[in-house]
């Protein structure tokens, strides 16, 4: 076999390994205002935005996945926030036990941060992995 031959047979072989594995999100290409997510992972993980600022979580993986807020992890004028639109942490937890309020591949969420502060949220079903993100917002 000559080097040409074994170089294209082995970068097929390597393409079709790695497909749909790509923990790979483009925060250029989504907007200065965008949390994607990958496999297991908010990108970008921490964000910094003004207060009144709406930040799109964008599922840009083939897993389903949520945004839920720490209830101890948001400024304590700030209301808690998921998607499904559960109103504590606990009922997001119970929420997604019955698969509700999961972001599916492509679909997006939004929400609007009106108070300065930290915020802390996760995924749901991956938080054991480390899928937890940070939005700081300024004044």
């Amino acid at each position: 076999m000559d080097r040409r031959t074994f170089l294209a047979a082995a970068g097929v072989g390597v393409s079709t390994a790695l497909a749909g594995c790509s923990d790979f999100f483009d925060a250029a290409a989504a907007g200065e205002n965008t949390v994607g997510m990958t496999i297991n992972r908010f990108r970008p993980e921490e964000l910094t935005v003004d207060a009144g600022t709406t930040v799109e979580f964008s599922n840009t993986s083939s897993h389903a996945h949520t945004v839920t807020a720490y209830e101890g992890g948001i400024p304590e004028e700030a209301e808690f926030f998921a998607t499904g639109d559960f109103e504590s942490e606990a009922a997001a937890r119970e929420g997604w036990n019955n698969q509700r309020g999961l972001l599916y591949e492509g679909e997006s969420w939004e929400y609007t941060f009106e108070i300065p502060g930290t915020y802390q949220y996760f995924c749901i079903p991956h938080e054991d992995s480390g899928m937890i993100g940070f939005i700081e917002v300024e004044e």
